[in-house]
C-alpha cells in the first residue's frame, strides 16, 4: 500500500527539521523551491506545502509572500511554538482563532480604511474566481483573515497571525488530503457566505456585528473539520 498523503508530509518535516538542526539549513538561509524539494525527496506538491505548513507553525521556518521560506534564527526559533500534527491541535488553534479575531474583526471594524477595505473586497473576489475554476482558495482565504488583523492598527494581531501562516487554515493541513473535491468545494462556499457577512459587518463599520460574524464563521469552521 503507498503512504498517505499526512505520514509522507511527517516524513518530509522530520527531514528537514534534521537539516536545520544540523546546519546543512542555516539559520536565514532559503529553503529549496517547492519543484526542488518535490524532486529530492519524491512526494507531491500537496505533501511539500503541508510540511512547510508545519515547519512555519513550529516556528523553524517563515514564508515571506513571493520570495520564498527561510529558516529562522535559532532565537526566533524558540518563540512560540504550535504542534499541528493532530486533529487536538486543529481544535487549540480555532479556539485561539475564535478569542484573536472575534476582537480584531470588531476592531476592524471601527479603524479599517476605505483602502484596507478594498484590498479585504479583493481578496474575496480573488477567492470566489479560485473556488469556481477549482483550485485552492487557501492563500486568499489566509489573506481575508491577515487583512482583518492588519485593519486593527495593532501589530500584535498580525505578528500572531502571520506566525500562525498557513496553520490558520485547517483544510491545508487536516482535511485537504483526506476528502474528495466536491467536499473541499462545498466547504468553501460555506466559508465564503461567512467570510462576506464579516467584510459587510466591517463596511459597514458595525463592530458588534463584525464580532458576531467571526465567532459564527470560526465556530462552524471547528465544527466542519471535526475539531472539537
Amino acid at each position: 500500500m503507498s503512504k498517505r498523503p499526512n505520514s509522507l508530509a511527517h516524513g518530509l518535516v522530520d527531514a528537514l527539521t534534521q537539516q536545520i538542526l544540523l546546519g546543512t539549513l542555516a539559520p536565514g538561509m532559503k529553503l529549496p523551491s517547492e519543484g526542488a524539494i518535490v524532486a529530492e525527496h519524491g512526494v507531491s506538491r500537496t505533501v511539500v506545502r503541508e510540511a512547510l505548513s508545519r515547519l512555519q507553525a513550529s516556528g523553524l521556518v517563515e514564508t515571506r509572500h513571493g520570495v520564498g521560506t527561510f529558516v529562522l534564527h535559532r532565537e526566533a526559533a524558540h518563540g512560540l511554538r504550535l504542534s499541528v500534527d493532530t486533529a487536538l491541535s486543529v481544535r487549540s488553534i480555532l479556539e485561539l482563532r475564535m478569542g484573536l479575531e472575534t476582537q480584531a474583526a470588531a476592531l476592524a471594524a471601527r479603524r479599517r480604511s476605505e483602502q484596507q477595505l478594498a484590498r479585504m473586497r479583493q481578496a474575496l473576489d480573488d477567492y470566489q474566481q479560485a473556488l469556481a475554476s477549482h483550485d485552492s482558495c487557501v492563500e486568499q482565504d489566509k489573506r481575508f483573515h491577515q487583512l482583518i488583523a492588519e485593519a486593527t492598527g495593532n501589530t500584535c494581531f498580525t505578528d500572531i497571525m502571520q506566525h500562525l501562516g498557513d496553520a490558520m487554515i485547517p483544510r491545508t493541513r487536516l482535511n485537504a488530503l483526506e476528502q474528495g473535491e466536491a467536499d473541499m468545494t462545498q466547504l468553501g462556499q460555506l466559508a465564503s457566505l461567512e467570510h462576506e457577512a464579516i467584510y459587510q459587518a466591517i463596511r459597514r463599520q458595525d463592530g458588534d456585528a463584525a464580532r458576531a460574524a467571526m465567532w459564527l464563521h470560526l465556530s462552524n469552521s471547528r465544527d466542519r473539520f471535526k475539531a472539537d
